[in-house]
C-alpha cells in the first residue's frame, strides 16, 4: 500500500495556523487595524506570547505593523493581503464550529 504524502505547502500552512493563539489573532484582525492592547484583551493572551505570535505572523507576511511617530508612539497591527486571503477559511471554520461544536463541551473543557 502506498503511503500518502501531504503537499509540503499544505503542511507549512497547517504549521503556521496550528500554533496556539495564531488563528484567534488572525480572526481578531479580520475586523480591521488594532492596537496591541486591544488584541491582548479581546482574546485573553499574555503580552509576551502575543508579541511572539505577532512577530511570527509579520515574518510570514500575514500581519503588518504600522508605527506612528507620536508621543507616545502608537503601533497598529493589521492583516496584509496574504492575511486577508485567510478570511474565507476563517469564516468557514466559524460556520463549522457553530454547527458542530456544542457549548456544553466548551464549558466542561475550561
Amino acid at each position: 500500500m502506498k503511503k500518502s504524502q501531504l503537499c509540503p505547502r499544505f503542511e507549512e500552512a497547517m504549521s503556521i495556523l496550528s500554533k496556539r493563539w495564531t488563528g484567534l489573532i488572525i480572526y481578531q484582525l479580520l475586523s480591521g487595524k488594532q492596537r496591541f492592547c486591544t488584541i491582548e484583551s479581546a482574546i485573553g493572551i499574555s503580552g509576551r506570547l502575543l508579541s511572539e505570535r505577532l512577530k511570527d505572523l509579520e515574518k510570514q507576511g500575514i500581519v503588518k505593523r504600522d508605527i506612528f511617530p507620536e508621543t507616545p508612539v502608537r503601533i497598529e497591527y493589521s492583516l496584509t493581503e496574504k492575511g486577508l486571503a485567510l478570511e474565507p477559511i476563517m469564516k468557514e471554520l466559524e460556520k463549522w464550529s457553530q454547527t458542530w461544536i456544542e457549548t456544553e463541551a466548551i464549558s466542561t473543557s475550561e
